[in-house]
């Protein structure tokens, strides 16, 4: 049966801009209903914007789409036009959002102002990444770095971008709100891994065992995932046996890792985390 495209991407767009606005009163929530009231700050090119608003006393509605659109301007190539334009939207309403919506002062209390403040500018930007979108544009700034230098990978340069960026904040900020603003963007980082991910993120398993014939029956039937199998040799003993490569999500390490030692104890297990994967059997199934 052939399913019409159309309203299926009509669907989508529609999911996508939900999604979006979502991560963009998200977003405002974090920043003008916890940070600015106490002077702390996010990291990346948000918190570039807020520095600056701090400054130069010019809003920062004014300064996060002039810090944020070079970026996506040299990204133009990198993410595609539409997403592109859904960004330049998506950075210019959530201004508009800043400078018109009154987001109330939530607490005083600085620990939870950095915490909460972090949450939910991390669930914003998540939310928009979700939606085809991004609100700072400090991961494309990155991934375009990071192709024309071969010595640092994108995660590095946006932690180098923020180190330089807190003890900038430290001398125009006091000591303590910069600390605070460094617990702002973990908390911040690490609900956007969440949104993004979720509980479902995968993770990639490779196992190394005399008794790889039984695990890999094992995974396929009890846990109905797929797994590759590589022809390897031993470093030292030259010896040749299989080795098993599986994609599982971030719950079921554990209940992998069990069933690998009931049937081994000494199998060798390395587990990785994954960016991505689509395809394969990557999703439980009842046909095995």
């Amino acid at each position: 049966m052939n399913v019409p495209t159309q309203p299926l991407k009509i669907s989508r767009e529609l999911l996508n801009i939900v999604q979006i606005m979502l991560g963009i009163f998200s977003a405002g929530m974090g920043i003008d209903g916890f940070l600015l009231s106490s002077n702390f700050i996010d990291g990346g090119v948000t918190g570039v914007s807020m520095l600056l608003s701090k400054v130069t006393g010019i809003p920062l509605s004014v300064w996060l789409p002039l810090v944020n659109l070079p970026f996506i301007a040299l990204g133009y190539r990198q993410i595609g036009r539409a997403f592109a334009i859904r960004s330049v939207l998506a950075i210019a309403f959530l201004s508009l959002v800043l400078a018109v919506v009154p987001f109330p002062d939530v607490t005083s209390d600085l620990t939870l102002t950095a915490v909460f403040g972090g949450f939910f500018i991390g669930a914003g930007i998540g939310l928009a990444v979700r939606g085809g979108a991004v609100l700072d544009g400090t991961e494309i700034a990155a991934l375009i770095l990071s192709k024309h230098s071969h010595l640092f990978k994108v995660g590095d340069l946006i932690l180098g971008f923020n180190i330089v960026l807190f003890l900038l904040a430290m001398t125009v900020l006091s000591v303590e709100q910069a600390l605070y603003s460094i617990l702002t963007y973990v908390a911040a980082a690490k609900t956007l891994d969440f949104v993004i991910y979720g509980v479902d993120e995968l993770t990639a398993i490779t196992i190394i065992s005399e008794q790889n014939a039984a695990i890999r029956t094992s995974i396929t039937e009890t846990l109905g995932r797929g797994v590759t199998v590589y022809r390897g040799y031993g470093g030292k003993s030259g010896a040749e046996q299989n080795i098993l490569y599986c994609v599982v999500t971030r719950l079921e390490i554990g209940r992998i890792k069990t069933l690998i030692r009931s049937i081994d104890p000494r199998a060798f297990v390395v587990v990785h985390a994954l960016s991505s994967a689509e395809g394969g059997v990557i999703k439980q199934s009842n046909n095995h």
